[in-house]
């Protein structure tokens, strides 16, 4: 994921800033706990498309 491109993305929804999950290809919002898809190397930043995280999933700092 190009650091530049990280550093404008925000959540769609609350606009706090995500961190990237290199190993599982996603975008992280801690405040929301929704983890975004990045298929092909495009973020896909459709609330649809995030995946909830587990309670017990350990968040990117």
């Amino acid at each position: 994921m190009d650091k530049n491109l990280l550093d404008i993305l925000v959540c769609p929804l609350c606009k706090s800033s995500l961190k990237y999950n290199k190993s599982a290809a996603e975008l992280i919002c801690r405040a929301d706990r929704l983890a975004f898809p990045v298929r092909d190397g495009i973020p896909v930043m459709l609330e649809d498309e995030a995946r909830p995280l587990a309670a017990d999933e350990d968040v990117p700092k």
